[in-house]
């Protein structure tokens, strides 16, 4: 069989691939998560993390082995003074790796009111734009 013919062989078995992978449930890989536990209640904006940015750079081992996140949306009690502490968020947000945790809007960014839950993924015109 030629090159040529090989790959006509291919393509029906890609394609088959990839239409199975697209109806997959979307995970918060590449998508943002708001955490609005406490935020409305303390009178400050939900956090918008964006778990894209974060997991094209690290290993997931990074924050939800040595940094103790639990893999699941909604299963950390996450206070800022834990953060402030160097725990959770802290241990990078600390004005030496990454910004500190003075400076609150970047994280709290969410519109008031928004509920917890994953965003964004394979629904949105990409990380952020929902």
């Amino acid at each position: 069989m030629t090159g040529r013919a090989s790959a006509r062989c291919l393509l029906p078995g890609a394609a088959a691939a990839l239409l199975l992978l697209s109806s997959l449930p979307a995970a918060a890989e590449y998508a943002d998560v708001v955490i609005n536990r406490q935020s409305d209640r303390n009178g400050v904006r939900p956090v918008v993390f964006p778990h894209w940015f974060h997991r094209i750079r690290f290993r997931c081992k990074v924050c939800h082995a040595e940094l103790g996140f639990r893999m699941k949306a909604g299963g950390n009690s996450i206070n800022m003074t834990e953060i402030i502490e160097g725990r959770y968020c802290g241990a990078c947000h600390n004005n030496d790796i990454a910004w500190s945790p003075e400076r609150c809007d970047l994280c709290h960014s969410g519109k008031p009111g928004l509920p917890s839950g994953v965003y964004g993924g394979h629904e949105t015109s990409g990380p952020g734009r929902w």
